[in-house]
């Protein structure tokens, strides 16, 4: 029964993705956030119960890769749609299309993140190089990135971030670096612990001590924040072994 743990736990990713998804279309992005941070957290724990148990499967890597494309390739890709069509709009609005059913091309180019989310976990799949670190930026870290714009609109309140996050042109660039980042060479530590030595772990330990210290202090402002200083740790420190 052990060997069905780990894909009940990434099922549970998959049915929150599910639900997250449902409340992006309705622009009901505080609760799309909410479902997607609670299927990051299934899909942390469904490979660390696969490890722990000793019951890793084939079917178990792409099942956890088909749920990353809906939880943090799908709902990202709804909510960079909503934005966009936000910034065309003027300002918040509920609906798919906002006050009325007119369509614009222009919110569609959001679904590029979705596009690049899908190739990179692919790409991934097919990768065994990507075990102690990662070749570009993993797709929840990059699903954290986009779905903090919402967050910060709603609750930090700052007219000169809203006229940045809801400026069509930042919005566009940011799709565009975010699909980049994705599918980079671009090497990335992973927050996976052999041991509990300092000395093995001293940038994850000061990554993880920084971030939290960042959240206590910025609220949602730091979670892109902490995606910046998560690609520069990785790029400027050192790697042993030329890792």
């Amino acid at each position: 029964m052990k060997s069905y743990i780990p894909n009940l736990l990434t099922l549970f990713n998959v049915f929150s993705g599910c639900v997250a998804t449902v409340f992006a279309v309705l622009n009901h992005l505080e609760l799309a956030v909410l479902f997607v941070f609670i299927g990051i957290f299934f899909d942390f724990f469904d490979g660390l119960a696969a490890r722990a148990l000793k019951v890793q499967s084939e079917v178990g890597v792409q099942l956890d890769s088909l749920a990353d494309v809906i939880t943090s390739g799908l709902v990202p890709g709804i909510v960079m749609f909503q934005l966009l069509n936000m910034a065309e709009r003027g300002g918040w609005n509920l609906g798919f299309f906002g006050h009325d059913d007119e369509m614009t091309v222009l919110p569609f180019f959001g679904f590029l993140i979705t596009l690049a989310s899908a190739y990179r976990l692919a790409k991934f799949n097919v990768d065994e190089n990507q075990v102690s670190s990662f070749r570009g930026l993993p797709t929840p870290a990059n699903a954290l990135l986009i779905l903090s714009l919402p967050l910060i609109l709603l609750y930090h309140n700052n007219e000169v971030l809203s006229n940045i996050i809801l400026n069509q042109w930042f919005l566009m660039g940011l799709t565009v670096v975010s699909a980049y980042l994705l599918n980079s060479s671009i090497e990335l530590f992973a927050l996976k612990f052999k041991n509990w030595s300092f000395k093995d772990n001293g940038v994850k330990y000061l990554f993880l001590i920084g971030s939290l210290v960042m959240l206590l202090t910025l609220k949602f402002l730091a979670i892109p924040l902490i995606i910046i200083f998560y690609i520069l740790a990785s790029v400027l420190i050192p790697k042993k072994g030329g890792k």
